[in-house]
């Protein structure tokens, strides 16, 4: 038996914790002091729920940060300290160059790991290990229906009322685009770091009126061939502005910490 500790307690850790394998169990929630008494209403008194890392009975065998930039910010390194390895869902965290060196300088004190999980895309892997021998492009577009640009970024660069066929309304680096657009950093950033760096990887951030759900498309090139891959990520029925695939992500590090064979 194997137990986890979820930093933030929203619809991808309910998520999660319903699809929890019998052999992994869910021991403690890191909720924020505004959450906290409505999340231990709602997952009843055998689950810990704390507000501060200093508050832990009991040292769980791996941390999943599902609770946004904020929440990782604040916990992270404190989850380290205590040498507990921890999953990483808000990626775009790693734009800000000082808190990924702190957390990397306390994983090698401590010996422990952090994992940066590949969200709501695929094929992270692949550019991983092409990276590993060079690669010289990498691309990632990210085209979604306008409405779900609004109240970003984008509304300076958009003309809302007259688009009526897909635009690309910004092109630059992953770091620019995490800083301009934090609320839809973590695609962007996951595959900057697993390939070519957050200067290196290209962003087209696309708006198009035809669509129904998001589509992610990423290009690499390099010593290995090519590499085209386009998904249609579904929302959760949850909620409709978190990836199902992104939570389906976190549950698969969980699983993972009970698996003899790892793929």
């Amino acid at each position: 038996m194997k137990n986890v500790m979820f930093v933030g307690y929203g619809s991808m850790a309910r998520k999660v914790h319903e699809m929890l394998p019998k052999n992994i169990v869910l021991s403690t929630v890191l909720a924020s002091p505004r959450s906290a008494e409505r999340i231990k209403a709602e997952i009843g008194e055998s689950i810990d729920v704390i507000t501060s890392v200093d508050d832990l009975v009991k040292i769980p065998d791996l941390a999943v940060e599902m609770s946004g930039q904020n929440g990782l910010k604040e916990h992270a390194i404190k989850i380290l300290e205590k040498g507990i390895p921890l999953g990483i869902v808000s990626v775009g965290a790693f734009t800000d160059e000082n808190f990924a060196v702190s957390l990397a300088d306390v994983a090698e004190v401590q010996g422990v790991k952090i994992y940066i999980l590949a969200g709501a895309v695929a094929g992270i892997d692949g550019i991983n290990a092409a990276s590993l021998a060079g690669l010289s492009d990498v691309v990632y577009q990210g085209r979604k229906h306008p409405s779900s640009w609004k109240g970003s970024h984008a509304d300076q660069l958009i003309d809302y009322d007259n688009l009526v066929e897909p635009i690309v309304f910004f092109t630059g680096t992953a770091r620019e685009a995490a800083a301009l657009f934090p609320d839809n950093s973590n695609v962007a950033a996951t595959i900057a770091l697993a390939g070519v760096g957050l200067d290196d990887t290209t962003v087209e951030l696309i708006a198009d009126p035809t669509l129904e759900h998001n589509i992610h498309h990423i290009m690499a090139e390099g010593v290995f061939g090519k590499l085209e891959i386009s998904m249609t990520g579904l929302p959760l029925a949850e909620n409709p502005k978190t990836s199902s695939l992104a939570a389906f992500s976190a549950l698969r590090l969980c699983c993972q910490i009970d698996q003899v064979i790892q793929i």
